[in-house]
Parts: C-alpha cells; sequence; structure tokens
C-alpha cells in the first residue's frame, strides 16, 4: 500500500513537469512566431524609381507608370522632374 502511494506520487510529479515543459514550450513558439515578420507569399515586386528599392507592389505608390517606394520618394522625383522641365 506504501509503495502504491509513492508510485502515485511520483507518476503525478512527472505529469505535472511535463505540463509545466509543455507550457514554456508553446509560449516560447508563440513569442517566436510573433516576433517574426510575416512574408509576401507570391504578388509582384516592383521597383521604386527614386531609389530602385524593389517593394511588393501591394505596398508600393504608383503615379502614372511610375513606381515608388514611399510618399517621400515619389515627391522627390517629381519635384527633380519639375525643376529639369524649366
Amino acid at each position: 500500500m506504501n509503495l502504491l502511494i509513492i508510485r502515485l506520487i511520483i507518476f503525478a510529479a512527472l505529469f505535472y513537469a511535463g505540463l509545466k515543459l509543455y507550457g514554456m514550450y508553446r509560449q516560447r513558439k508563440l513569442a517566436h512566431q510573433q516576433q517574426t515578420p510575416p512574408r509576401h507569399e507570391g504578388g509582384r515586386m516592383v521597383r521604386c524609381r527614386w531609389c530602385d528599392v524593389h517593394v511588393p507592389e501591394s505596398e508600393a505608390l504608383r503615379d502614372a507608370e511610375q513606381w515608388f517606394c514611399c510618399i517621400a520618394h515619389r515627391d522627390r522625383f517629381l519635384q527633380e522632374q519639375e525643376d529639369s522641365q524649366r
């Protein structure tokens, strides 16, 4: 009878340790998933007319037939075009 209680206590301790380890594993896995940026699967890449950096078409700005990575580069390019036409 005494041996049965000892085995039951050991089994409960191992089960508890296993649950704790599994919980730590899940927390680490979720933290790692939150740190990694989402990947852009598929989609066309376009080149910024100002800096030649490639960005996904869904994130790029389009002005006529020109592509830009941000508003600042679009504005600089258009300003330069106006200055060169004067």
